[in-house]
């Protein structure tokens, strides 16, 4: 069961908000819960991106093994075309 959660507006962002939700044939609560979802979901992906990066850099630290940009871009280039290349083979 949801657990009921107050939000104060000021009068402006209110009426922005009830103009949006009278549009869109929907209630301002309906509105306001899919704004508050979306960012949540997209500051997530933000975070386990930012996350990914660190765990990279720290492995990169441990190893020294990278692809260089040049071959990553050359690789890239080759998506889609009849010499598609296998990934860039990572090195010290």
């Amino acid at each position: 069961m949801a657990t009921p959660t107050s939000i104060k507006l000021d009068d402006d962002l209110k009426g922005r908000v009830q103009h949006l939700a009278d549009a869109r044939r929907r209630s301002p609560h309906w509105l306001m819960r899919e704004a508050i979802e979306q960012y949540v979901v997209r500051e997530e992906n933000r975070e386990a991106f930012k996350q990914d990066a660190l765990r990279a850099w720290e492995d990169y630290q441990a190893t020294g093994l990278h692809a260089t940009a040049d071959d990553v871009e050359k690789w890239l280039n080759s998506w889609g075309t009849d010499h598609e290349e296998l990934a860039p083979t990572c090195h010290e």
